[in-house]
């Protein structure tokens, strides 16, 4: 078994404690569902978000998503000129027998911006 990273992104509309809950819980359960991933797969998860995302931690939707043993860490996007703005990132780590090319990135709303190669 091997140590493999899932990328994923979604944007919220507002920078709101509910709006960042509600948003990473469905990229979380997209990453999870589409991959086939448990909790017992986790090895951690790394969140950051662009500057305007502060009204709360997104590491809160992984808790209430009971991912209470997975180590988690919230960190903000550099400053980029242009760049996509109300954007939450999550890069999380997986033992899994997959491949890379079996695995799924997940990008959502208009995170798929960022990867049209990758987004459904």
């Amino acid at each position: 078994m091997g140590v493999r990273a899932i990328r994923g992104a979604i944007t919220i509309d507002h920078n709101t404690k509910q709006e960042i809950i509600l948003y990473t819980k469905q990229l979380l359960r997209e990453i999870m569902h589409v991959n086939g991933i448990t909790s017992e797969d986790m090895i951690s998860i790394f969140f950051t978000t662009t500057k305007d995302v502060n009204a709360t931690f997104p590491a809160v939707a992984a808790r209430e998503l009971k991912l209470n043993d997975i180590p988690l860490m919230c960190a903000h996007e550099m400053e980029v000129p242009g760049s996509l703005s109300k954007c939450i990132r999550v890069m999380m780590h997986v033992n899994t027998d997959k491949t890379l090319t079996e695995l799924t990135h997940i990008y959502l709303r208009d995170a798929k911006k960022l990867r049209p190669d990758l987004a459904k």
